[in-house]
């Protein structure tokens, strides 16, 4: 199964407010009062005045992202950050292979990153994603990890992602779904069985 994510995480209000005049602009309920900006090449032209760059080579520790950050994109990220750490995820996953890097800005400049990895043998909160949440304030709680425990786990690419932000959906969606078919399984388990046909009471 393949993942692949592109975005921007930050506090929900701080990008619904810096948002709510983009015409692509989605943003992406998670946990924790966060959400999540796919960042598109339509969102990144409105942005910036240009279609965005991406790098011809796989990425690597000297060009973590596919996406080039460009100087008018990330200044406009720092930009946000006056109002809150912001954070650039990006992860592409394919048969348990794959890389992730995330960069974090605070107060107008980056705060911590860009960091790449995709080799992964390090404890799971130094990976670049978790460690990247952990700086925009995420909390531990009962998921594995932070990644997790605001639900990035919820969708497997943009597409996926620009769905949720449109249908209003809440990073809890998935887990209230498998509620309700557990509440429904259990109350059928407990009703008594019909009675069969007059035939099966060994009435003759």
């Amino acid at each position: 199964m393949s993942y692949q994510l592109s975005a921007v995480v930050a506090d929900v209000e701080l990008l619904r407010e810096q948002t709510a005049d983009l015409d692509h602009a989605v943003l992406a309920a998670l946990r924790q009062d966060f959400a999540l900006l796919p960042v598109t090449p339509q969102l990144v032209e409105e942005l910036t005045g240009s279609l965005p760059d991406f790098v011809g080579a796989e990425p690597g520790p000297d060009r973590p992202f596919e996406l080039v950050l460009s100087p008018a994109l990330a200044a406009l990220f720092a930009g946000w950050s006056g109002l809150g750490p912001v954070a650039y995820l990006e992860a592409e996953f394919s048969g348990g292979v794959g890389r992730q890097a995330a960069v974090v800005w605070l107060a107008g400049a980056v705060s911590w990153g860009p960091h790449f990895d995709d080799v992964l043998d390090s404890p799971r909160e130094q990976w670049p994603l978790n460690a990247a949440l952990v700086r925009l304030g995420a909390e531990p709680g009962r998921w594995i990890d932070p990644f997790a425990e605001l639900g990035l786990h919820l969708e497997r690419n943009t597409d996926g992602w620009l769905t949720h932000g449109r249908r209003g959906l809440t990073a809890d969606y998935w887990d209230e779904l498998a509620e309700e078919w557990e509440i429904r399984e259990s109350v059928a388990r407990q009703q008594p069985e019909r009675p069969g046909p007059v035939g099966d009471w060994g009435i003759p």
